[in-house]
């Protein structure tokens, strides 16, 4: 019967450790549920909430200014693994809504504000969106979010149409047909 030595036990929880550490998929490259099954329309729509969000610079805007335009507001932040999952695929909405005149308008609610936001967009190659923050959740609030990742649809008449809680791939092409419809 052979022994099990201390060199043994180590080696073999060394293997266990090895495997349990090996090289995982990202938590942003997995499957995300598919937009049009999960986004939920605003029964009535209404109008969004008053509250000033701020741009790279500082600069407080309301979502007012966008009258007009349709926008993809998405409630998120950079340590949210969720929001992180999405906003590459948000991105690429960015791109594909962008000649339609709907705005994707990502709000962090990252304390260390613009610069923090700035700073994962550039570590994960994230572009075409805006750095824009709300780090006192305001909007959240206003808006009774449970959680982030939140995202609204916002259409052209200033009405809060649809919306998501939770994370979603937003690239597919029937997404981007849906927030167009939406949108108007």
């Amino acid at each position: 019967m052979a022994s099990i030595t201390r060199r043994t036990t180590l080696a073999v929880a060394g293997g266990t450790l090895a495997a349990a550490l090996a090289p995982r998929k990202p938590f942003a490259a997995r499957n995300l549920p598919d937009l049009t099954q999960v986004l939920i329309p605003t029964e009535p729509p209404a109008a969004p909430p008053d509250e000033a969000f701020f741009g790279a610079d500082g600069t407080e805007h309301r979502l007012a200014e966008f009258l007009g335009h349709g926008m993809v507001i998405n409630l998120w932040a950079t340590w949210c693994a969720p929001c992180v999952a999405e906003m590459p695929s948000l991105a690429q909405l960015a791109l594909a809504l962008a000649p339609f005149d709907i705005a994707v308008l990502p709000l962090s609610s990252d304390k260390g504000g613009a610069d923090t936001v700035r700073s994962w967009f550039q570590d994960h190659a994230v572009s075409g969106l805006p750095v824009l923050t709300d780090p006192k959740g305001r909007l959240a609030r206003a808006w009774d979010a449970r959680g982030i990742p939140m995202t609204v649809i916002i259409d052209r008449k200033g009405r809060d149409v649809a919306r998501l809680e939770g994370a979603a791939d937003w690239s597919s092409p029937a997404a981007i047909t849906l927030v167009r419809k939406l949108v108007g």
